[in-house]
């Protein structure tokens, strides 16, 4: 268990590291089977120096889809079209040494489920609704 007067869970204890991300240049396609390969519902899209530049979710893609009229547009834009095409480019980001609190409060009122971590600009984690549900189940917050 945790030590209380340690002071509180920092968004950095609980964050994953390793992010899988796309490029603004990223085709649709290869961003769908990273959805899936990876088991995400987003994926942030970062420029050459790591920063967010937008976040491309399932949602994006199939509403983009969805916008189409004919399988032959669905199918060009899934091989054609890129992150900086569909991507959304508001991005909710938190640093890595606020609270855990803090997260879950930016997440309820911002109504995402995740929150990409930057440090000096540059993305260097993820945490989850799913993060913090995990330790507060197993008594690590």
């Amino acid at each position: 268990m945790r030590d209380a007067s340690a002071g509180p869970s920092r968004v950095s204890d609980l964050m994953q590291t390793s992010v899988v991300t796309a490029s603004p240049e990223t085709v649709v396609s290869e961003i769908i089977l990273t959805l899936a390969d990876a088991h995400v519902s987003s994926v942030p899209v970062i420029d050459s120096h790591r920063r967010v530049v937008g976040v491309v979710s399932a949602s994006d893609v199939l509403v983009a889809e969805a916008e189409l009229e004919d399988d032959e547009s669905r199918t060009r834009l899934s091989q054609t079209a890129r992150a900086l095409d569909i991507m959304t480019p508001h991005v909710v980001t938190i640093e890595p040494m606020a609270t855990v609190r803090e997260a879950a409060r930016m997440m309820l009122y911002a109504e995402v489920h995740r929150l990409f971590v930057v440090s000096e600009g540059r993305l260097v984690g993820v945490i989850s609704t799913t993060d913090i549900v995990r330790a507060v189940a197993t008594a690590t917050i």
